[in-house]
Protein backbone atom coordinates (compact mmCIF):
# COMPACT_ATOMS: atom_id res chain seq x y z
CA UNK A 1 0.00 0.00 0.00
CA UNK A 2 1.43 3.36 -1.05
CA UNK A 3 0.40 5.47 1.95
CA UNK A 4 -0.38 9.07 1.08
CA UNK A 5 -1.78 10.10 4.46
CA UNK A 6 -2.21 13.66 5.66
CA UNK A 7 -3.77 15.21 8.76
CA UNK A 8 -6.87 15.93 6.61
CA UNK A 9 -7.63 12.25 5.85
CA UNK A 10 -10.54 12.05 8.29
CA UNK A 11 -12.00 15.51 7.58
CA UNK A 12 -14.79 13.76 5.63
CA UNK A 13 -15.93 12.17 8.90
CA UNK A 14 -16.48 15.34 10.98
CA UNK A 15 -20.13 15.60 11.99
CA UNK A 16 -23.11 13.47 12.97
CA UNK A 17 -23.88 10.08 11.42
CA UNK A 18 -26.55 7.40 11.42
CA UNK A 19 -24.88 3.98 11.43
CA UNK A 20 -26.13 0.62 10.15
CA UNK A 21 -24.11 -2.20 11.72
CA UNK A 22 -23.72 -5.76 10.48
CA UNK A 23 -21.66 -8.05 12.71
CA UNK A 24 -20.79 -11.75 12.75
CA UNK A 25 -22.09 -13.40 15.92
CA UNK A 26 -18.86 -15.44 16.29
CA UNK A 27 -15.42 -14.58 14.98
CA UNK A 28 -12.88 -16.90 13.36
CA UNK A 29 -15.07 -19.95 14.00
CA UNK A 30 -16.58 -20.37 10.53
CA UNK A 31 -19.78 -18.60 11.62
CA UNK A 32 -22.00 -17.22 8.87
CA UNK A 33 -24.73 -15.85 11.19
CA UNK A 34 -24.85 -12.04 11.08
CA UNK A 35 -26.75 -9.66 13.33
CA UNK A 36 -27.84 -6.19 12.26
CA UNK A 37 -28.48 -3.16 14.45
CA UNK A 38 -28.53 0.62 14.32
CA UNK A 39 -26.37 3.24 15.95
CA UNK A 40 -25.13 6.80 15.81
CA UNK A 41 -21.76 8.53 15.72
CA UNK A 42 -20.51 12.06 16.30
CA UNK A 43 -16.91 12.92 15.30
CA UNK A 44 -14.89 16.10 15.91
CA UNK A 45 -11.23 17.11 15.41
CA UNK A 46 -8.58 17.47 18.14
CA UNK A 47 -4.94 18.51 18.35
CA UNK A 48 -5.25 21.23 15.72
CA UNK A 49 -6.44 18.69 13.15
CA UNK A 50 -3.75 16.08 13.90
CA UNK A 51 -6.26 13.95 15.75
CA UNK A 52 -9.96 13.31 16.20
CA UNK A 53 -12.40 11.45 18.38
CA UNK A 54 -15.82 9.99 17.82
CA UNK A 55 -18.53 9.09 20.29
CA UNK A 56 -20.65 6.09 19.26
CA UNK A 57 -23.94 4.62 20.42
CA UNK A 58 -24.31 0.98 19.41
CA UNK A 59 -27.86 -0.34 19.74
CA UNK A 60 -27.13 -4.06 20.03
CA UNK A 61 -30.10 -6.43 20.27
CA UNK A 62 -28.85 -7.32 23.78
CA UNK A 63 -28.74 -3.65 24.85
CA UNK A 64 -27.15 -0.37 23.85
CA UNK A 65 -23.65 0.72 24.83
CA UNK A 66 -21.23 3.53 24.02
CA UNK A 67 -17.74 3.40 22.57
CA UNK A 68 -15.18 5.86 21.24
CA UNK A 69 -12.47 5.95 18.61
CA UNK A 70 -9.39 8.10 19.14
CA UNK A 71 -7.20 8.79 16.11
CA UNK A 72 -3.85 10.60 15.99
CA UNK A 73 -1.67 11.45 13.01
CA UNK A 74 2.12 11.00 13.21
CA UNK A 75 3.64 13.61 10.87
CA UNK A 76 7.00 11.80 10.85
CA UNK A 77 5.72 8.41 9.71
CA UNK A 78 2.68 9.91 7.88
CA UNK A 79 0.52 7.24 9.50
CA UNK A 80 -2.54 7.26 11.68
CA UNK A 81 -2.95 5.34 14.95
CA UNK A 82 -6.51 4.40 15.94
CA UNK A 83 -7.64 3.21 19.37
CA UNK A 84 -11.09 1.79 20.18
CA UNK A 85 -12.47 2.26 23.69
CA UNK A 86 -15.45 0.07 24.61
CA UNK A 87 -17.68 1.76 27.20
CA UNK A 88 -18.52 -1.64 28.72
CA UNK A 89 -14.84 -2.15 29.57
CA UNK A 90 -13.37 1.39 29.68
CA UNK A 91 -10.27 0.45 31.68
CA UNK A 92 -8.92 -1.63 28.79
CA UNK A 93 -7.40 0.16 25.81
CA UNK A 94 -6.98 -2.17 22.83
CA UNK A 95 -3.76 -2.02 20.78
CA UNK A 96 -4.01 0.69 18.09
CA UNK A 97 -4.34 -0.15 14.43
CA UNK A 98 -1.81 1.76 12.33
CA UNK A 99 -1.89 2.80 8.69
CA UNK A 100 -3.16 5.38 6.28
CA UNK A 101 -4.93 6.24 3.06
CA UNK A 102 -4.02 5.48 -0.55
CA UNK A 103 -6.24 6.00 -3.58
CA UNK A 104 -9.26 6.85 -1.41
CA UNK A 105 -9.05 3.74 0.79
CA UNK A 106 -7.87 3.75 4.40
CA UNK A 107 -6.18 0.59 5.67
CA UNK A 108 -5.07 0.12 9.27
CA UNK A 109 -3.66 -3.03 10.91
CA UNK A 110 -2.34 -4.35 14.21
CA UNK A 111 -1.56 -7.51 16.12
CA UNK A 112 -4.01 -8.53 18.82
CA UNK A 113 -5.41 -11.64 20.50
CA UNK A 114 -8.71 -13.49 20.30
CA UNK A 115 -9.50 -16.26 22.79
CA UNK A 116 -5.84 -16.21 23.82
CA UNK A 117 -4.56 -16.75 20.26
CA UNK A 118 -2.60 -14.19 18.21
CA UNK A 119 -4.53 -12.57 15.36
CA UNK A 120 -4.08 -9.74 12.91
CA UNK A 121 -6.75 -6.98 12.87
CA UNK A 122 -7.55 -4.81 9.84
CA UNK A 123 -9.82 -1.78 9.49
CA UNK A 124 -10.78 -0.60 5.99
CA UNK A 125 -12.43 2.74 5.18
CA UNK A 126 -14.03 2.64 1.71
CA UNK A 127 -16.84 4.15 -0.38
CA UNK A 128 -16.18 7.61 1.07
CA UNK A 129 -18.42 10.42 -0.19
CA UNK A 130 -19.67 13.68 1.32
CA UNK A 131 -22.74 11.89 2.68
CA UNK A 132 -21.66 8.30 3.31
CA UNK A 133 -18.78 5.99 4.14
CA UNK A 134 -18.12 2.35 4.96
CA UNK A 135 -15.90 0.91 7.66
CA UNK A 136 -15.14 -2.82 7.87
CA UNK A 137 -13.18 -4.84 10.40
CA UNK A 138 -11.53 -8.16 9.55
CA UNK A 139 -9.48 -10.66 11.53
CA UNK A 140 -6.76 -13.01 10.31
CA UNK A 141 -5.49 -16.06 12.19
CA UNK A 142 -2.71 -16.71 9.65
CA UNK A 143 -0.71 -13.47 9.74
CA UNK A 144 -2.76 -11.71 7.08
CA UNK A 145 -2.78 -14.43 4.41
CA UNK A 146 -6.58 -14.73 4.67
CA UNK A 147 -9.13 -12.38 6.27
CA UNK A 148 -12.59 -12.85 7.77
CA UNK A 149 -14.65 -9.66 7.68
CA UNK A 150 -16.66 -9.68 10.90
CA UNK A 151 -18.11 -6.18 11.26
CA UNK A 152 -19.34 -3.64 8.72
CA UNK A 153 -20.59 -0.14 9.51
CA UNK A 154 -22.38 1.90 6.86
CA UNK A 155 -22.43 5.59 7.74
CA UNK A 156 -25.06 8.07 6.49
CA UNK A 157 -24.46 11.74 7.27
CA UNK A 158 -27.18 13.47 9.27
CA UNK A 159 -28.06 17.13 8.61
CA UNK A 160 -26.30 19.58 10.91
CA UNK A 161 -28.63 21.18 13.42
CA UNK A 162 -28.56 24.89 14.16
Amino acid sequence: MNIQSTPQDFDFFVGHWKVRHRRLKERLLGCEDWESFEGSCHMWPLLGGHGNIDDNVLELPSGAYRAASLRTFNATTRQWMIWWVDGRNPQQLEPPVVGGFADGVGEFQSDDQLRGQPIRVRYLWTDITASSARWAQAFSADGGQTWETNWVMDFERLPETA
